[in-house]
């Protein structure tokens, strides 16, 4: 991917290639400004120019986004793939929500139940949805202040529901023919886990079945409709399901059950979605698409399925040819800031380590730090890039992409990148 370049007065320039930004670094010419994204920063004053204008595309995901960032002619710039943290926020919350009731059961000491502070504003979002939402507008700000976005493609609903509950819709934003097809077969991939409703095999292909056929008065309505392998759907033919399945009632009563269950999880998506939306109007004008059209997008692009190339063929402004789809691409995990608890408890919520010392900083580092280590002798003797916890004894972890290594002196350490939440691998 292409490198940031910023001038000596923090103003956004066109983004270099690699080679071009490594010989300005050799010939101090410019310096390093930030190492996640790469950017650097020129030394000497140059005209004021006009970069070209670029648009950022996003695809919300519940456990990872992709971000990319896209010039007019199909190249992409940029490209990074947010884990968010989410579950791990929901599952600290639920252990603290056990911690506290178990401690008013044993009659201790404990933070009395609020009944009288349970309202919640309009538009209210759980924290772990929120995380989510605050992930992706944090990367924005940082994104739009290291080149020109002047316009966002986001990913606004992974279904679009108007066409799943009337198929026969028509009009302007239907002429395509294909992507309404695109719309219920990607709503049901996700509804049965790509896997076929009778014989449970995955990684064959699949097809739309209707489970009450529509010779015996079946409708093309979601509720009706499943996946199924070929031979299966074969099998089954225009004979009811109750016939199909007649060995087999468990099953029956599990397709049965599934086919009317809502998909709770899309429907959660949507509404951080939607949040989203609204955020990111603050920043600039946002075109939306839905999960149908990034899938139809990629296929008649001949694209492979990851996240961030699912966020390059977002919306209707998607190029018909995309370029620089072989790069690696940046891995971002969001870590959070640390806690505000002053010690540790267990499981039974009596404290287990003792208080926080009051400087967060041992030698000039915190946790959270991306550091290089350059280790020369000894039993750790080795070159380690990655997430530092410190020690108030000068010891410290490091966290790579691939293990965790212990006892690492803070003399071989140098800082590469500030802790600001987020870890960063390749």
């Amino acid at each position: 991917m292409q490198v940031f370049v910023l001038d000596t007065n923090k103003r956004q320039l066109e983004p270099v290639h690699p080679a071009e930004a490594r010989l300005l670094l050799n010939e101090q010419r410019a310096a390093v400004y930030r190492k996640y994204p790469f950017t650097i920063i020129l030394k000497e004053e140059v005209p004021e120019a006009k970069p070209e204008a670029l648009r950022l595309k996003i695809d919300p995901g519940s456990r990872i986004t992709g971000i990319a960032v896209l010039r007019g002619s199909g190249e992409i710039v940029f490209a990074m793939e947010l884990t968010h943290r989410g579950f791990r926020i929901k599952s600290q919350l639920e252990s603290r929500r056990t911690i506290r009731r178990s401690r008013r059961n044993r009659k201790a000491r404990y933070r009395k139940p609020r009944f009288e502070n349970r309202t919640r504003p309009k538009g209210w979002l759980a924290p772990s949805l929120k995380s989510r939402v605050y992930n992706i507008e944090t990367w924005v700000s940082r994104l739009r202040s290291v080149c020109n976005i002047t316009a966002i493609s986001m990913e606004l609903v992974r279904f679009d529901t108007q066409l799943l509950q009337n198929p026969e819709i028509s009009g302007g934003a239907y002429q395509q023919g294909e992507l309404a097809g695109y719309e219920v077969r990607e709503y049901l991939l996700e509804k049965w886990n790509r896997t076929c409703a009778y014989c449970g095999k995955t990684d064959v292909p699949l097809e739309i079945e209707h489970i009450v056929p529509r010779s015996k008065g079946g409708s093309n309505s979601v509720n009706n409709l499943t996946i199924a392998c070929h031979s299966c759907n074969q099998s089954k033919g225009n004979s009811p399901v109750e016939q199909f399945l007649r060995g087999r009632p468990a099953l029956l009563a599990k397709i049965t059950a599934k086919a009317k269950a809502p998909l709770r999880d899309a429907a959660a998506v949507n509404a951080t979605r939607w949040c989203l939306y609204h955020r990111l109007l603050q920043h600039c004008p946002v075109e939306v698409g839905s999960g149908g059209l990034t899938k139809f997008n990629r296929i008649t692009r001949n694209l492979p399925k990851t996240h961030w190339l699912d966020a390059a063929c977002v919306g209707r402004s998607t190029p018909d040819i995309i370029f620089q789809t072989h790069k690696q691409v940046l891995q971002v995990t969001a870590m959070g800031h640390g806690t505000r608890q002053m010690c540790r408890p267990d499981k039974f919520g009596f404290p287990r380590t003792g208080s926080k010392a009051r400087n967060k900083k041992v030698r000039g580092f915190q946790t959270g730090d991306i550091v290089e280590a350059i280790v020369t002798t000894g039993k750790k003797a080795g070159h380690y890039i990655g997430r530092v916890a410190v020690r108030a004894s000068g010891s410290f972890n490091i966290k790579t992409g691939t293990e965790t290594v212990q006892g690492i002196g803070w003399r071989y350490c140098r800082l590469l990148h500030a802790a600001d939440g987020y870890t960063y691998n390749f």
